[in-house]
């Protein structure tokens, strides 16, 4: 005998260009897309779908942090002093 899950109600989907959230909610929200999928509890659409927000949520971590590194990397030492240079955000 099989049991039936019940499942989750989908989340609201969001609009493909839709702006990402800040870098802990986004990976809250990707931690949360990546415990539900891993239930396996959810339709092929649902799972689909989830799946492709978390592409976005985890290619969105990817640039904050390298953003955040690049800003780290233009602290640097010239001539003895810090200095903070100009910063242009990856795209």
């Amino acid at each position: 005998m099989t049991s039936k899950r019940k499942p989750e109600a989908p989340a609201a989907e969001p609009a493909p260009d839709a702006a990402l959230p800040n870098f802990e909610a986004a990976l809250a929200e990707l931690e949360t897309i990546v415990e539900q999928l891993e239930r396996g509890d959810l339709s092929l659409e649902h799972a689909l779908r989830d799946f492709e927000r978390g592409v976005q949520l985890a290619r969105g971590c990817q640039l904050a942090l390298k953003n955040a590194e690049l800003k780290v990397q233009q602290l640097v030492e010239a001539n003895g002093q810090l200095r903070l240079e100009g910063f242009e955000p990856a795209e």
